[in-house]
This record gives C-alpha cells, sequence and structure tokens, in this order.
C-alpha cells in the first residue's frame, strides 16, 4: 500500500505496520497474504483468484521463464516469491525491512516444498548487502513509495540486471502534480502516514517514468490497474468486517483503525490517485 510525503528521514520508517501481530494480516488478506493489488479481468473473481490473477500477470509482464533468478524488493509474506518458485521454478531472493517477515517465509517456503529456491534479505533496498547479480528480473510492487531517492533505487535495480532484464513497478501515484499538491496534507493521508505506514512519498506517473529513463531504462509498457485496486479493497473490507471479532481479539481497536485507512485508500481512486504497473527494461 501507499502512504503520503513527509519530511525525509535519514532511513525511512515504515515498518510500524509490517510488524504487527501477522494473525492480524492471516485475517483479511487472502490466504497467500499478498498485500497489493489483484488482477480483476475475468468475471467472478474472488480475491484469492484475482490476486493469482495478478501474480500470473505479473511473471507475463516479465517474460519470466523456468529457473530465471528473481530479487522481489519489498517482499512482504513473501506471496510473490513464493509462487515464482512454485510455478516457475524461479530461484529468487525477497528483501524487506519488517524481521517478522522473514521467519514466516522461511517456514511456509519449507511447507511447499522450495526453501531450496527461496531466501530472503532483512533490510533496506537502498543499502542492504544483496546477492551478486545477474538477475532477470527485479519487482517492487506497492514498496518505492518508501523510498526517497528514486533514481538511486532506479540504478540499483538496473545494476543488478542482466543485459534484456526486466524491471517491474506497481505503485499508487498520485493523478497529476497538481492532485499532488492538493491532496498530499489532507486530513485521510496524514492518518495514513502517521498511524499506519510512516514515511512515505506518492508522485505522479511522470515521476516514475522520468527517474527510470534517467536510471538508464527503456520503458516497456504501462498499465492501468486503478479499478483492480479499488475491487482489491473493497474485498478487504469485507474480510475485515467479517473477522473484526478475531482482529479486536488480537489487537483491540485494530478493526476500526484498518476500516479507516482501507476506506481512506479507496476514497480517491480516479479522480486524485491512480494505481500504475511500469515496466522497464535494461536494454544495454
Amino acid at each position: 500500500m501507499s502512504a503520503v510525503t513527509s519530511a525525509i528521514p535519514e532511513t525511512a520508517q515504515t515498518n510500524q505496520h509490517y510488524d504487527l501481530d501477522p494473525r492480524i494480516f492471516g485475517l483479511f488478506l487472502d490466504p497467500m497474504r499478498k498485500y497489493s493489488s489483484g488482477y480483476y479481468r475475468e468475471p467472478g473473481l474472488t480475491l484469492a483468484e484475482a490476486q493469482v490473477a495478478k501474480l500470473r500477470f505479473v511473471a507475463d509482464r516479465l517474460g519470466l521463464r523456468e529457473g530465471d533468478r528473481l530479487l522481489d524488493v519489498g517482499c512482504g509474506w513473501g506471496a510473490l516469491i513464493l509462487f515464482m518458485a512454485q510455478e516457475y521454478s524461479a530461484r529468487v531472493v525477497g528483501i524487506s525491512p519488517a524481521g517478522n517477515q522473514h521467519a514466516y517465509i522461511a517456514k511456509r517456503a519449507g511447507d511447499l516444498g522450495v526453501a531450496n529456491l527461496v531466501s530472503t534479505v532483512q533490510g533496506h533496498f537502498e543499502h542492504a548487502a544483496l546477492p551478486d547479480g545477474p538477475f532477470d528480473a527485479v519487482t517492487m510492487l506497492g514498496s518505492i513509495v518508501h523510498m526517497p531517492d528514486l533514481v538511486h533505487v532506479m540504478r540499483r535495480a538496473r545494476s543488478l540486471l542482466r543485459r534484456g532484464g526486466r524491471y517491474y513497478v506497481s505503485e499508487s501515484c498520485f493523478r497529476n502534480a497538481a492532485a499532488r499538491d492538493e491532496f498530499d496534507r489532507r486530513a485521510g493521508t496524514e492518518f495514513v502516514r502517521e498511524s499506519i505506514f510512516g514515511w512515505g512519498d506518492m508522485r505522479p506517473l511522470s515521476d516514475l517514468v522520468r527517474a527510470a529513463e534517467d536510471a538508464g531504462f527503456s520503458v516497456v509498457s504501462v498499465d492501468d490497474l486503478t479499478d483492480d485496486y479499488r475491487r482489491t479493497i473493497d474485498g478487504w473490507l469485507h474480510n475485515v468486517d467479517a473477522n473484526a471479532a478475531a482482529i479486536e481479539q488480537v489487537s483491540p481497536g485494530m478493526a476500526a483503525t484498518l476500516r479507516r485507512y482501507l476506506e481512506v485508500a479507496n476514497a480517491g481512486w480516479g479522480y486524485t490517485t491512480k494505481h500504475y504497473a511500469l515496466v522497464c527494461q535494461r536494454s544495454r
């Protein structure tokens, strides 16, 4: 998910939400705990089915092949890396600053029989020691919003890719610079920043494209996933309401906090905010 602009600390602190009790995420996300937009391009899809469809969409945009090497930045609860290891026998590395996610991913990898293909690194992508490249693909689903220096991040991603390797970024963006200026300090966006994620900078798509080009990438495609994310959050809201009592048992007051956060996130789609998937390639 995405947050909004505040003063930039030396290291962006965005862990408070992800360091919640892991049981909470299991009560409102899909069974894979994929915490980003699904892909609703067929009628009648459930939340869980739309999340699987999204992972297949990402693999298609990357041109992922069996045995490819993939780095997922902001790997969350491991939905993408575990899926790519299972479905494509990809050799995957996930990086996240949230400590409690790594033990969860390791256990799931063992349960699924892909522990030999899956590894994780705890830390921030900008500074962490990572396995040497080249990777065939680098992905960032909803994580670049928490990184202050876009060009530095994209240059590092490019440096880790082989020639011809692809870089996938999906992110919530202000619809344009004017919307960013008007809504960046509204009460709802301040709530999401201060009560949920901590530091973040939600930019217009043009900022992401410019940074990618400045980093040396060539742009391959841009997809508008705004309505897909709206429907995804509707699914999460349904789960929050259905499991409110269980959420309250784990953390009193959390069901109401989650509902407000998700309602704020869903309020501006199309008018103030959009959600895009940007795919770039290291062409040379």
